[in-house]
């Protein structure tokens, strides 16, 4: 299959400025499988109400097919052929959250595509804040299934050039719209239960839920590997680079001689690290990942950074461990799936 690629300018705000974007948005309407970017990583979308399209989602990706989708629209009046019913809690995260990193799981009407909610009574739905996907959107009309434009396994691409070295020849096209922002997944929030829940952490932090709409909890798969996570994109090992990744729990100090300690029995050793402790560490490759007090920094270049270890010939991966607090929830559980839950702690 021939992969179409449409550079667009992500600078131009307009939605009729971007004439590159008609093709696209054709395609889709079609049932072809088109990757996008949007403000957290690019998406492989499909039309979620065509259970042809939507299959063809997880033939390119490889994904299991009862792992379920989030559907991204370009409008909230969209919601209406979607859900049964949007909460009063809903609402308000919406107006507080929309466009913008925030999936709402609500009690989903029969035309979406069974494969898009892998069976469930309900549906994840977003509206993305990244003006190339709410441009090509709302170009189409029609709620987009995408989860994010990888093979699955692989770290979530944040550049069409992840996209393409995936998924070329295995999808119709692929939307250039740049360098992502957020570069970490949506926050996932079920609001059919009470009080609602996080399936996943992402971009809008759980303080900032609860300064809208009061308590929010956590769901309990994501604080003990034995739970099954009820979230799209959590059920199974994600975010992997090629070679075995470890999180390192403890000083730099520990981290220093957990590399040397490899190192001394001829291993070539990776190291993901900070712009502050980098040239502390003696690795073969080490790749720094934002900086130690700018979380933002650290989440929008995560992805990017385990997929550069793979373009080295390494035995091993260590990775410093980060603070659980604000978007650290979302950094840590992303590594901690990557990693297998491997972790070397000092304590």
């Amino acid at each position: 299959m021939k992969t179409n690629m449409w550079i667009v300018d992500n600078s131009e705000n307009n939605v009729n400025s971007y004439p590159q974007l008609e093709e696209a948005a054709s395609l889709l309407k079609k049932g072809e499988v088109v990757a996008f970017p949007t403000e957290t990583v690019y998406g492989l979308g499909a039309d979620a109400t065509n259970d042809k399209a939507v299959k063809k989602i997880f033939e390119a990706k490889g994904r299991p097919s009862d792992n379920p989708l989030i559907v991204h629209i370009g409008n909230a009046n969209q919601l209406d052929g979607l859900v049964e019913e949007v909460p009063l809690k809903a609402k308000k995260l919406i107006e507080a959250y929309w466009p913008g990193p925030l999936t709402l799981i609500l009690k989903s009407k029969t035309g979406v595509s069974q494969g898009v909610t892998a069976g469930l009574s309900t549906v994840g739905v977003r509206m993305p804040s990244h003006p190339v996907a709410l441009a090509l959107l709302q170009k189409v009309n029609l709620p987009i299934a995408a989860p994010s434009a990888n093979l699955s396994g692989r770290p979530s691409p944040t550049t069409a050039q992840h996209v393409y070295e995936d998924l070329q020849g295995r999808i119709a096209g692929i939307v250039d719209g740049g360098q992502t922002g957020v570069g970490l997944e949506s926050t996932v929030l079920d609001c059919t239960c009470e009080p609602p829940l996080i399936l996943r952490p992402g971009g809008v932090t759980k303080r900032q839920l609860e300064e809208v709409i009061g308590k929010v909890e956590v769901d309990q798969a994501l604080l003990k590997e034995e739970e099954k996570p009820k979230s799209p994109g959590m059920k199974y090992t994600h975010y992997a680079p090629n070679a075995p990744l470890f999180i390192v729990s403890g000083t730099r100090e520990f981290m220093r001689e957990t590399i040397m300690k490899a190192q001394e029995d001829g291993k070539r050793v990776g190291v993901l690290s900070t712009e502050e402790n980098h040239s502390f560490y003696p690795g073969d490759k080490v790749i720094v990942c934002g900086h130690r007090e700018d979380q933002a920094s650290i989440a929008a270049s995560l992805y990017d950074s385990l997929r550069a270890f793979n373009q080295e010939d390494l035995d091993i991966i260590y990775s410093e461990s980060f603070e659980r607090e604000g978007l650290g929830e979302a950094i840590m559980n992303r590594l901690v799936k990557a990693a297998g839950h491997k972790i070397i702690s000092e304590e």
